[in-house]
């Protein structure tokens, strides 16, 4: 299963938002504090709408505790400094993708250890970053149709009619 990391997330309707884009895409969300936000917020479980219970979500003190208590784990990071393009990588099943908080991405003293697994979404111009959840969907999404969207439905349905073909 894929797992989608947040290192000190900062705002509770982003955090809300991913926990539930990882619902309906079947990941689990590791959340690493300091959280800028409590996780009986309203914010948080408005966003999440009423998807946040159905989430598989694993919170720890610090860095050094997720580390701990992932040992050996697969880190994807994903920051506007990498070589990489988040396209450019061959996601295992199993893997970690981590962003970093809203205002400041994930630390330099972590993705300097890092190099060869930070990854990047491209953009122009002068713009800092993408909205934290928007980026979480494209990565995840990316990695999720390498695996051919295991699991998943790949059918839609109409809820009152019925398509023509």
């Amino acid at each position: 299963m894929i797992n989608i990391v947040l290192h000190e997330p900062e705002m509770p309707a982003n955090t809300g938002n991913i926990g539930r884009t990882c619902v309906a895409a079947g990941v689990r969300l590791h959340l690493i504090g300091p959280l800028g936000f409590s996780l009986n917020e309203k914010m948080l479980k408005r966003a999440g709408l009423d998807y946040w219970d159905k989430l598989d979500v694993t919170v720890y003190d610090d860095y050094s505790d997720f580390l701990a208590k992932n040992p050996g784990a697969k880190i994807y990071m994903a920051t506007t400094k990498a070589h990489k393009i988040y396209t450019e990588v061959n996601y295992e099943p199993d893997c970690y993708i981590m962003f970093g908080k809203e205002s400041a991405g994930i630390p330099e003293e972590i993705l300097v250890d890092n190099e060869d697994t930070c990854i990047r979404i491209p953009m122009i111009g002068d713009i800092r970053s993408l909205n934290l959840s928007n980026s979480v969907a494209i990565v995840l999404y990316e990695a999720l149709r390498q695996g051919d969207f295991a699991s998943m439905n790949l059918e839609g349905h109409l809820h009152r009619m019925h398509w023509k073909s």
